[in-house]
């Protein structure tokens, strides 16, 4: 079963301008995002990686990613300008790959905290089971998680989505909320060493078909309201199985991709404290 990784890595973001090619303790994020990909393509059979930015322009130099990644080996598409999210730039490299890959994984290039076992198990839970049109990775927050997600969110009550789930791991719902709501959480914190609440991790991997009803569809209602693309899929009757993921000590402390240049130097700390993450893997 053929599976794609792909690498979608923006130069011109609005918040963090040239951020593929930020560096991290003597590595760009995209080399970074790279090496964790060909760990993956290592361990899972009939897996390639690919790097997908956008098309460069005068007001866009993404030819330094273009540049960057044939110096350095790293096979690179350019995507039309047209794409309106990460998804939508996986869907058009992987429409153009021959032969068409029948999964295709979404790994965030500004994520070099992602453990490449979460990669790895998505992978195999669309390969386990044709019952399942997407897979994406949760982490069950501990008491004090949670505390820091509540205190984070009086700020930012946009940033950290959570995710409820049934018996069987299948989503039931995304949120920016924080779900489920729950009584009595003094008893709850005696009786249980974490917390019900269920960070949602953004990564992706999807069925082709289900990436192509992704690209070639509108957003749905509670999409539109929470901002949040996988629930498109919700909505829409697909399914989505969900894994939990652990992650190393340390590296819990950055869960999502670097937006800011203030959250680069945060997983610059992070990295100094912990050292490399892959090496705990091999």
């Amino acid at each position: 079963m053929q599976t794609t990784i792909v690498i979608p890595s923006r130069y011109n973001s609005k918040r963090f301008p040239g951020k593929p090619l930020a560096e991290l303790e003597g590595k760009t994020l995209l080399e970074r995002a790279w090496e964790i990909a060909a760990f993956v393509c290592k361990k899972v059979p009939d897996c390639s990686a690919i790097v997908a930015t956008e098309t460069p322009s005068d007001l866009c130099p993404s030819d330094k990613i273009v540049n960057f990644c044939d110096a350095h080996g790293i096979p690179v598409m350019t995507t039309s300008d047209a794409c309106r999210s990460g998804s939508d730039r996986t869907w058009e490299v992987a429409s153009r790959l021959t032969p068409a890959p029948e999964i295709v994984v979404n790994l965030q290039g500004d994520f070099p905290t992602c453990p490449p076992d979460f990669v790895i198990k998505l992978i195999d839970a669309l390969k386990g089971s044709t019952s399942y049109d997407v897979a994406s990775v949760y982490t069950q927050l501990s008491w004090d998680a949670l505390d820091t997600l509540r205190q984070a969110k009086k700020d930012s009550p946009f940033s950290g989505s959570t995710v409820v789930t049934n018996q069987d791991d299948e989503a039931l719902w995304f949120s920016k909320n924080i779900i489920p709501a729950f009584r009595d959480e003094k008893e709850l914190r005696t009786t249980s060493q974490t917390s019900p609440v269920k960070r949602h991790v953004g990564l992706y991997a999807y069925r082709y078909d289900a990436l192509r009803f992704f690209a070639s569809s509108e957003k749905s209602y509670y999409e539109k309201l929470e901002k949040l693309e996988q629930l498109r899929f919700l909505e829409n009757g697909y399914r989505i199985k969900m894994i939990e993921g652990v992650f190393p000590p340390g590296f819990d402390k950055a869960i999502s991709g670097i937006d800011t240049p203030e959250d680069l130097a945060r997983v610059k700390q992070i990295f100094r404290e912990n050292g490399e993450l892959l090496p705990l893997y091999q």
